[in-house]
């Protein structure tokens, strides 16, 4: 079955709705962004959510000792690199690693098959953006996807499409934020119906 991630968390209201719904996994965001929370107030939210529930660290172009000293301070799972990082810095990391590809056309994926990480993310290229454009790709390009690969699915996911990507990408796991937002906050009907649009 498809497990459902949901990003950029920065309240204790997103902890309580996260507790509730359950979903696999949820992301706190380490980058300049509308979502960035930082490592402190990330770790007083980690302390209040549910162990059932993996934490997803999300970085970009962070400098690895970096990203190693929050990782550890918030108990983060996994992590997450949007960026520009390579293969090596991939690798360096005692974490399950998830490397996001910004994915425009059939080239975007030539380099996946250099990184040995668990996991494939792929989101919509949107110049001048590493993500969270809420707007999404061509899910055509992803079923040339190796089966065998761990494949998150992002970009511009809703409770309207998020069933009609699962059965056209078959991801291991699909990616959500601003799809599960109202006026770029957290709306718990949202995250409801998304993951029982995902679960049912």
């Amino acid at each position: 079955m498809t497990k459902v991630k949901i990003c950029g968390l920065k309240n204790e209201e997103d902890i309580i709705y996260a507790n509730k719904l359950k979903p696999d996994y949820v992301g706190f965001v380490f980058v300049n962004s509308t979502r960035q929370v930082n490592k402190y107030r990330s770790k007083e939210l980690i302390d209040g959510l549910d162990e059932s529930i993996k934490k997803v660290g999300v970085f970009l172009n962070t400098p690895s000792n970096e990203v190693n000293e929050i990782a550890k301070y918030c108990n983060l799972d996994i992590l997450q690199f949007h960026g520009d990082e390579s293969s090596d810095y991939c690798d360096s990391f005692h974490y399950e690693v998830w490397k996001s590809f910004r994915v425009k056309d059939i080239n975007s994926l030539n380099e996946v098959d250099k990184y040995q990480v668990k996991g494939i993310l792929l989101d919509t290229f949107t110049k001048g953006q590493y993500g969270g454009s809420g707007k999404t790709f061509d899910w055509n390009l992803a079923t040339n996807m190796r089966k065998s690969q761990f494949v998150i699915l992002a970009g511009g996911l809703t409770t309207e499409n998020v069933k009609k990507a699962i059965e056209r990408v078959k991801p291991m796991v699909v990616d959500v934020s601003s799809g599960v937002e109202v006026n770029g906050v957290k709306d718990f009907e949202k995250m409801k119906k998304f993951i029982e649009n995902v679960r049912g």
